[in-house]
């Protein structure tokens, strides 16, 4: 008997789909506000609480974009980020900001899925590679690993 095909969780496929906006608008450019119902025009059966969530997310990483940046840096000290590959430039910055940002998601929920992301999306050496780099900024935040502070 064959098993179902498992479905990612609302917060895992709106990161994903987070993800994928992030990773194209990187490359191709543009304003949010043009590029982002261009992009919600190609995606089909997305729930609503999946899509305010994910949109949440993408407009918060642009929001923030230049501190995460230099956040990213930071912790990754000897990698230029153009030369850093796209996708995992884009899902460390998802995780930046949701560690630096949102006080509603704790940190190690960040970590795990954007190395399970990272897997998943890239190569099985970035999820290695995302994981020792996210790990450096938790141990540098000031709060708690494992809860949410809340708002």
């Amino acid at each position: 008997m064959e098993k179902p095909v498992k479905h990612p969780g609302k917060r895992r496929h709106a990161r994903e789909l987070a993800i994928q906006f992030l990773y194209q608008f990187d490359l191709g450019g543009g304003t949010l506000d043009e590029s982002l119902p261009l992009f919600w025009q190609t995606q089909t059966d997305i729930t609503d609480p999946v899509r305010v969530f994910a949109e949440d997310l993408i407009r918060g990483c642009a929001t923030h974009r230049e501190t995460i940046d230099v956040q990213l840096r930071k912790y990754t000290e000897h990698w230029e980020l153009p030369r850093m590959a796209a996708v995992d430039r884009n899902i460390l910055r998802l995780a930046i900001y949701e560690m630096t940002c949102r006080d509603d998601i704790p940190p190690v929920v960040s970590i795990n899925e954007a190395v399970e992301i990272a897997k998943r999306y890239s190569t099985h050496e970035s999820g290695a590679f995302v994981n020792g780099i996210l790990d450096r900024l938790r141990g540098d935040l000031t709060r708690p690993a494992r809860t949410a502070s809340g708002k």
